[in-house]
């Protein structure tokens, strides 16, 4: 595999950005963060694209935060306002960068998900997981409070309270508690992981790309509409997607009684 820090590939409309750092097991350092939000900007771009997979290299999704800088900090190398620019300018930028993109986006996670790294699957619209992983937002481990959008993004999921217990506790979430909590979306085998998830994932990359991009940021603005300014905002959406050629394939699919062949335009 290449020496960058993230690899990507591109086939059959399916992009997989994989973190490739995996002497530190993926960690979100100051390189790591800015490959990500470069190369999601350069998917932002492209035409080939009809979802993005993130996933991790030789069984580590994401350990979180850069732990090398955390000795820097503590042993006076760097104050702490870059510290908290490191943060907020690369890492968070990062997680957000991923959740604000366009298209479905999915986490593919085998092994662990940790602090800034469990954001970084959450802020995924869809986590598959083997049964040996596992999700973590423990920043208590380390004396720290929540950063990098554990505070926005958990409580969507998990509700308020459930977020709040899984801070205060630090808890490693394996798998099975992960799909109960609705973290994980699915949970597989570990040997039939890849198969399964690639299987899931080829229903997004072959699904109606503008109507999935436009429901996606429907379903994000609803957290802060009123159920009339949803309801408008639907309908604007539809306007839209109405003129699409997958709608007019859909509906003639739906009407013949065959299965749908969507382009994505």
């Amino acid at each position: 595999m290449s020496n960058d820090p993230v690899v990507l590939d591109v086939a059959d409309g399916v992009a997989t950005l994989t973190l490739n750092r995996p002497d530190n097991y993926n960690a979100l350092t100051s390189e790591m963060s800015a490959a990500i939000v470069d190369t999601v900007d350069e998917l932002e771009a492209r035409d080939d694209v009809r979802c993005l997979v993130v996933t991790g290299s030789e069984g580590t999704f994401c350990a979180g935060g850069d732990i090398n800088a955390m000795m820097e900090r503590m042993s006076g190398a760097v104050d702490l306002h870059e510290v908290v620019e490191r943060i907020q300018h690369e890492t968070s930028r990062a997680v957000r960068r991923l959740y604000e993109f366009h298209l479905p986006t999915v986490a593919k996670i085998d092994g662990v998900a940790y602090g800034a790294g469990g954001n970084l699957a959450i802020a995924c619209d869809v986590l598959l997981a083997s049964d040996s992983a596992e999700i973590s937002f423990g920043f208590r481990q380390v004396g720290l409070a929540v950063d990098t959008g554990t505070s926005y993004l958990l409580p969507r999921i998990v509700g308020e309270n459930v977020a709040k217990e899984l801070v205060f506790t630090g808890e490693r979430v394996d798998a099975d508690r992960a799909s109960d909590l609705g973290l994980f979306n699915h949970v597989y085998d570990q040997g039939e992981f890849d198969e399964e998830a690639d299987a899931f994932v080829d229903q997004l990359a072959t699904g109606p790309s503008v109507a999935l991009r436009t429901s996606k940021n429907l379903i994000n603005q609803g957290f802060t509409s009123t159920l009339k300014q949803a309801q408008d905002n639907e309908a604007m959406g539809q306007a839209a997607v109405f003129e699409t050629h997958d709608h007019q394939e859909g509906a003639s699919a739906f009407m013949e009684g065959r299965a749908p062949e969507f382009d994505g335009e």
